[in-house]
């Protein structure tokens, strides 16, 4: 009876390769879930802490009597008693990460024509998380340095819903087949994404300036 002293050869570089694969796919899955986090949780912190510098840097300007970095502060009681957040001029998606987003080629607030404004619903600082238990009748205030202007909304924030690629809200008079018409009393347009996870929908609503009052001891 003889032993052979020769070492047998070991699957070891079999174990490795499928070790290897697994930790690959491991770290493939923290790498999704660590994005994901990112994008639902530290992408608010960033942009919150950003919109409230903004905000409170315009309020300090208001204070000395010049603009401040912001064109306005959108207050709206539906959303609870301290919303507050910085309305940026822009329509990019670095201006939707500072606060709510002001469409640039619309008029501004109080003025006659089509005030348009857009803002997250998740992520990003998420200023109209809440649209969805917008009523009708409810008020939009809109603060800028000189004055206080007041919007009552048509329609609540899920009656109405668009494909994104749908043009009407931004337009001067916002209506469907409306492009060519003039505008002939100041109303506000809020969008924001109608689902949560699926950006093909938007959800819109309307509103018409029903006071402007100079500002002035405000309350939130």
């Amino acid at each position: 009876m003889s032993t052979s002293t020769e070492p047998r050869p070991a699957p070891a570089s079999r174990r490795g390769a499928s070790f290897w694969v697994g930790a690959l796919l491991v770290l493939a899955g923290l790498g999704v879930l660590g994005y994901v986090g990112w994008e639902m949780y530290g992408t608010n912190v960033v942009s919150h802490h950003r919109a409230q510098r903004i905000e409170q840097q315009t309020q300090q300007a208001w204070a000395k009597g010049y603009d401040g970095p912001a064109g306005g502060i959108v207050r709206i009681p539906r959303f609870g008693r301290h919303f507050s957040a910085p309305i940026i001029k822009g329509f990019d998606d670095a201006t939707l990460a500072k606060g709510v987003a002001w469409y640039p080629r619309g008029v501004g607030p109080g003025q006659v024509g089509n005030y348009v404004l857009a803002g997250h619903r998740v992520t990003h600082g998420e200023p109209f998380s809440k649209f969805p238990s917008l009523r009708k009748g409810d008020l939009v205030r809109i603060e800028t340095r000189t004055t206080v202007y007041t919007y009552r909304l048509r329609n609540s924030g899920t009656s109405t819903i668009v494909d994104f690629r749908t043009a009407w809200p931004l337009y001067p008079v916002p209506a469907p087949g409306a492009a060519a018409r003039r505008p002939t009393k100041a109303v506000i347009t809020l969008i924001t994404c109608s689902e949560l996870f699926h950006t093909d929908n938007r959800s819109v609503v309307i509103g018409d300036l029903v006071s402007a009052r100079p500002r002035g001891g405000v309350a939130g």
